[in-house]
């Protein structure tokens, strides 16, 4: 359903709020690159620390700018199952093709109530679910054997997922429990190239975030069979993986952006704060390898 570099959009806020003119702006920015798809609101938007009524209206100007060009993954996540469900209500009247939504967290359910969070989502709203598995933030994983569980039971609803696990045998492990259709998405930029080669058809990526244009030629790179080429454009841009989280995320990307586009502010919400001077120095190294200043 999905494929391509796809950037989880970091959010930018001036002053404290919303920063809805630079969003417009990165949102063309990315389609005009390349990205195939965009994702507001999910960890890389900030969405722990911004309202409903700011998360909803975020989604609202990505799927109002994007205009249909790209399919938007609205950040559905909650540990609260009915506010997921209420943010999956207002994604599908915004118009979203789908809804990434994340493990609960903090409230470490078992595999058997993943299963009934997922499923109550699944069954109250007919918007299109991205799972999204990130153990090292959530602490709960959602194992092979429940993803095939829920994707057999909501062929329809659960569509695909992000997997942020660091686990590339999970996609084979998917690929053999469920059909090869199955959309796998990696969660790791730096894990994106042997997890496409495992059978993934993109990545949700946070680098893609400051370099759309390699992130997407890196893509078209892989999708071709051209090792070579995409070997060559992923040394480029591996020194920027590990640059946007060698501080809190997403202070570092926020920070590239800033370098990038005058017109984005580096501000991230309490309790994260903005990009370390150590933090600052390996963006700028990174950014410089990859060419983007």
């Amino acid at each position: 359903m999905f494929s391509g570099s796809i950037p989880a959009l970091a959010t930018p806020f001036r002053d404290g709020s919303f920063d809805e003119a630079a969003f417009r702006k990165l949102v063309d920015w990315q389609i005009d690159n390349g990205s195939k798809a965009l994702v507001p609101c999910g960890t890389t938007g900030e969405a722990s620390t911004i309202s409903n009524a700011e998360h909803h209206r975020v989604i609202e100007v990505c799927i109002e700018q994007a205009a249909g060009r790209v399919p938007v993954i609205a950040g559905c996540g909650s540990n609260d199952t009915r506010n997921a469900l209420l943010h999956m209500q207002f994604a599908r009247k915004a118009g979203a093709a789908a809804g990434l939504c994340v493990a609960p967290y903090y409230n470490r359910p078992s595999q058997a109530g993943l299963i009934a969070h997922f499923s109550f989502l699944a069954e109250n709203s007919d918007l299109p679910i991205v799972l999204y598995n990130v153990p090292s933030r959530t602490v709960t994983d959602i194992e092979d054997e429940t993803v095939v569980e829920l994707v057999r039971k909501y062929p329809k609803r659960i569509v695909a997922i992000k997997d942020a696990s660091g686990d590339l045998s999970r996609v084979a492990d998917h690929r053999m429990g469920l059909d090869h259709e199955f959309c796998q998405l990696s969660g790791n930029d730096e894990l994106w190239l042997p997890h496409s080669a495992a059978g993934g058809a993109g990545c949700i990526s946070v680098t893609a975030n400051v370099a759309p244009a390699l992130c997407a030629e890196f893509h078209e790179a892989i999708a071709a069979n051209d090792l070579v080429k995409a070997r060559e454009l992923n040394d480029r841009l591996f020194p920027l993986h590990y640059a946007m989280f060698s501080d809190a995320s997403p202070a570092p990307v926020k920070y590239a952006l800033s370098r990038v586009h005058e017109w984005f502010s580096p501000d991230v919400r309490l309790p994260l704060v903005n990009a370390s001077e150590a933090s600052r120095k390996a963006v700028d190294e990174a950014l410089a390898i990859a060419g983007l200043i």
